[in-house]
């Protein structure tokens, strides 16, 4: 599969990695340093959905930048 894997873990911001967090820690996912491409655009839906509500609810852009 193309992408994913620990170097495109690097490449996340600070959003992403709240996502692995509790995926990992609350939501018993396990370990997050090694998603797939496939497990990272859904992550990356999540970023986003989160990114527009709080836009949709404040008219500004979430505090932590995109990638």
């Amino acid at each position: 599969m193309i992408g994913g894997g620990p170097e495109s873990e690097k490449k996340e911001d600070g959003l992403d990695k709240a996502i692995d967090y509790v995926q990992e820690k609350f939501l018993g996912q396990g370990p997050q340093e090694n998603e797939s491409a496939l497990e990272q655009a859904k992550d990356g839906q999540i970023a986003g959905f989160i990114r527009s509500q709080y836009k949709g609810s404040t008219g500004k852009e979430f505090p932590i930048a995109d990638k």
